[in-house]
């Protein structure tokens, strides 16, 4: 692997991760054509096809797929080293980069927010609302927020949030031309407003316990969002019942905009999570926000 770079590997990795020769050389500051060049090169030399190009599109082979996951995070641990020599610095700076949904924003977010910012004024805090549960390793956060259930076991994870309820509400003007069910089992005739998580997932079945017992519903609606919060305008404005969480509607209720029902089987689930790789070396500034949010248990 004679005149094998170390910046090849780095032209790459860019390469593959923007999923854009144009993006991936803005990023790396050369020209689309010299980013090109490189990677006919690199290919040449390793005997292997790392890229598949189309007139409009450029994405990691098989075989890219699992240089990119080999090598990427050896180079997150050299940015994280560097970033790490801040500890010189008499104050955490830098720009952090959170996925999360944008309820877990709201109920643990942004209570804390201006106290945080103000406190560092040398970090910058860039959120990404996603409830499609992004990869936080291949698209290059430095962490996510997810429920404690659905968290991965590789990965490090820092209680933020108390356990809370998702619960099913619908407006007075819905209630008058349906009837309240009584069960979960009556939703089935009843429209719903639902939400689906990933674009490419299934609709998200609305989850109920009793007596021990756990099972699922799925509510059936002509109106389908990806956001907590125009499922609950939906149901404010009386288009259907929907399963939403407690504390976003609190409001809503005490006002008398919506009324909870089936208050006896919404089962609590466990709270918001930080979560990041376990092989991340935490930035002064990444330590300093984990500290704030960080849950007293």
């Amino acid at each position: 692997m004679a005149g094998f770079k170390t910046n090849d590997l780095q032209a790459f990795l860019a390469v593959a991760q923007e999923q854009s020769f144009t993006k991936a050389a803005a990023r790396l500051g050369v020209s689309a054509s010299a980013l090109s060049h490189t990677m006919r090169q690199l290919e040449e030399r390793l005997g292997v096809r790392l890229l598949a190009r189309t007139t409009r599109n450029v994405a990691p082979t098989e075989a890219g797929e699992c240089l990119m996951r080999s090598i990427a995070p050896h180079f997150d641990a050299i940015s994280a080293s560097v970033e790490a020599l801040g500890d010189l610095r008499d104050r955490p700076a830098g720009t952090l980069r959170i996925t999360c949904s944008d309820d877990a924003i709201e109920m643990v977010i942004r209570p804390r927010l201006a106290a945080f910012l103000a406190a560092y004024p040398d970090i910058t805090l860039e959120f990404h609302v996603d409830y499609g549960f992004s990869n936080v390793v291949l698209e290059r956060f430095d962490a996510g927020i997810r429920l404690g259930e659905a968290l991965s076991n590789d990965m490090i994870a820092v209680r933020i949030g108390p356990d809370w309820r998702l619960v099913v509400v619908g407006s007075p003007a819905y209630f008058q031309r349906h009837a309240m069910p009584a069960t979960p089992y009556d939703i089935t005739g009843l429209p719903c407003v639902n939400i689906r998580h990933r674009p490419t997932g299934s609709i998200y079945a609305w989850e109920f316990e009793k007596d021990g017992k756990e099972f699922t519903v799925k509510g059936e609606g002509q109106l389908v969002f990806n956001s907590m919060y125009h499922v609950i305008n939906a149901a404010v404005d009386g288009i259907g019942l929907a399963y939403v969480t407690e504390d976003l509607v609190a409001s809503h209720i005490a006002r008398g905009e919506l009324v909870q029902v089936l208050d006896a089987w919404c089962p609590t689930f466990a709270g918001y999570h930080l979560y990041y790789p376990n092989r991340r070396q935490p930035s002064p500034a990444f330590s300093a926000l984990v500290n704030a949010l960080r849950y007293p248990t």
